[in-house]
């Protein structure tokens, strides 16, 4: 299974209920969400910027992650970006597996 940051960003009615409910009840749902889905909630961060905060989610595999973004997204509160998140040990892995290419115009 895979390692995901899930970054978000709330719409103004997404913002609305984060002031009426607080940060840490955002967690805790964004927990069960992920545990629902049979992964584990690893990190759960607000912060400012491009998006409102990010979460590190394990244990589900890319429809099980896709089906936890679709959930969140479709009640209009909140939007996601996901980035797959590779260990340096699966990253040496994938430098013994580089084959051979022609770059374009070689």
């Amino acid at each position: 299974m895979a390692t995901f940051m899930v970054q978000f960003k709330y719409t103004e009615k997404g913002m609305q209920g984060l002031v009426k409910d607080g940060g840490t009840k955002r967690r805790e749902a964004t927990r069960d969400l992920v545990e629902a889905l049979g992964g584990k909630l690893v990190a759960y961060y607000f912060g400012f910027g491009e998006y409102d905060g990010l979460a590190i989610i394990e244990g589900l595999d890319n429809a099980e992650t896709v089906a936890g973004n679709l959930t969140a997204a479709v009640t209009g509160t909140v939007q996601t970006k996901t980035t797959v998140l590779v260990t340096p040990e699966e990253m040496d892995q994938a430098t013994k597996k580089m084959v051979p290419f022609r770059a374009p115009g070689e």
